[in-house]
Parts: C-alpha cells; sequence; structure tokens
C-alpha cells in the first residue's frame, strides 16, 4: 500500500453539483484528497464519477460548489490552466503519435512543459536536448528499451504507459487518471497498476474507476459514488464491507 507523506489536503471541492437540461448528476459533492495519496472515485455505471471528475479536471464546469487545488480556488480555470500550476489530467494531451517514435512523442510533451513550440523543423541538434529527459520518462513507466519504436507499433497496455509517460513530461505535482484500465486483459492491468505505483511514490494520484477490485489494492482512500452522490468514503476493507455500497454494486460484479 502506498504511504501518504503527510495529512494536509491538496485538491479539495466542496458542495459540487452538475445539471444537465434539469438533470441533476453530480449533487453536492464533498472531497479532499490527501497530499502524496492515492485516491479512487469509483461507482457503478451510472453512478457521476465521470461527471465528477471532469469537474475536478475542469473539462465541466460546476453549476454549482468550488474546487480548489494547494488551497487556491481553481473553480473557474481552464484544463491548461490547472495543468500550469502542477495538476494534470492523463490523456488529456496524450492523443499519442502513431507515426512518432516514444523518444519523439515524449520530447513533444517536454516541449509543451518549457514552452517551446512544436517547430518539427528544428534541428536535430536542438530537439535532442530533450531527449536525456525524455528517456527518464520512458524509463520510469518500463518503456526505456522501446523508445526507437513508433507508437502505432505497440500493444493497447503499452500505448497507455505511454500516455502516462507524456503526462509525466509535464511534471505534475497531482496526477488525475480516467480509468487507466479500461479494455485492459489481466496482464496489463497487473502492469498498469505497478506502474501506478511507481509514479505514486512522489506524486499524488486521483484515479477514477468503475470496478472496486481494481482500486482495492492500489488506494490508501476511496470514494464512493452513487445516483450522483457521496454514498461512502474509507479505505477498502471499511467500504467492501458498506451495506450501501454492496447493495449499489449488486449485479455489477466485483472481478
Amino acid at each position: 500500500m502506498h504511504d501518504t507523506r503527510s495529512d494536509d489536503v491538496i485538491l479539495s471541492a466542496r458542495g459540487i453539483s452538475k445539471q444537465f437540461s434539469g438533470f441533476m448528476a453530480v449533487k453536492d459533492v464533498d472531497l479532499d484528497i490527501r497530499r502524496g495519496s492515492i485516491h479512487g472515485l469509483i461507482g457503478p455505471n451510472g453512478a457521476g464519477k465521470t461527471t465528477c471528475f471532469n469537474l475536478l479536471t475542469k473539462f465541466l464546469q460546476p453549476t454549482a460548489g468550488t474546487i480548489t487545488f494547494n488551497g487556491r480556488d481553481i473553480t473557474s480555470m481552464t484544463p491548461d490552466g490547472i495543468a500550469r500550476l502542477g495538476m494534470v489530467r492523463s490523456f488529456q494531451i496524450s492523443a499519442v503519435f502513431a507515426q512518432l517514435t516514444l523518444l519523439e512523442n515524449v520530447r513533444i510533451a517536454l516541449q509543451r512543459r518549457r514552452g517551446e513550440s512544436f517547430d518539427f523543423w528544428r534541428s536535430e541538434t536542438v530537439l535532442a536536448a530533450n531527449n536525456a529527459a525524455a528517456m527518464e520518462r520512458l524509463d520510469e513507466v518500463g518503456l526505456a528499451g522501446m523508445a526507437h519504436l513508433t507508437a502505432g507499433e505497440l500493444p493497447y497496455g503499452r500505448k497507455r504507459a505511454l500516455e502516462i509517460a507524456t503526462t509525466l513530461a509535464l511534471e505534475p505535482e497531482m496526477l488525475l487518471l480516467d480509468e487507466p484500465m479500461a479494455g485492459m486483459g489481466h496482464e496489463d492491468i497487473e502492469r498498469t497498476a505497478a506502474l501506478i505505483r511507481r509514479i505514486a511514490v512522489n506524486r499524488t494520484v486521483l484515479m477514477v474507476e468503475h470496478n472496486l477490485s481494481v482500486v482495492s489494492s492500489l488506494s490508501d482512500r476511496i470514494t464512493v459514488l452513487a445516483r450522483g452522490q457521496v454514498l461512502a468514503e474509507g479505505d477498502y476493507a471499511s467500504i467492501s464491507k458498506d451495506p450501501r455500497v454492496i447493495e449499489a454494486y449488486i449485479g455489477v460484479g466485483h472481478d
């Protein structure tokens, strides 16, 4: 289990709600993410977890409520704005370039972080200045040995790892993962879980998931949503025994 470095809160939401044409998708959600923790946001299908995640990552604007990051009100900010503050949603920039190598993909993300333009015609000497840093990010996700391959050659699970590498190139203090294991087989799930543990050592991670078992061994704390509201919160041992959680997951399956 990942150890929290401290109990202070890095991301906080108070009373966030989102209404679509009269339908309240998220209603009065309070959420505190502790610095240095892995926090799971889960719920059965239709629970509102994706909407809530989009509110936290500023892909949606809340109908009501406030969101703060490191004590700063980010309620009205854009995804790019919060990324500059160090809060980055993986896959928000990650349409990886299939025809470019893994090294080139991460190098482009590094250019963005450093404010450099995407000038593909720049000299190889100038671009190579980012190679060492790009290789560090690839090594962090276990892809250094594949740096010369094009992204299009990667199997699905490894492509998601590349997407995480491009996100890490932005040097996030907090990483937000949107169903990182979706569509993966058992082997890829285990590999991705190990990857998340590694990258969380010096970072805060919030991940949205629908499956309890996926987050059971990863998360320090889990928030369960149902019908757009917080149903339960705690560690896996406590929420997995909560009768309300068990009822919400009936017919959904945990394996």
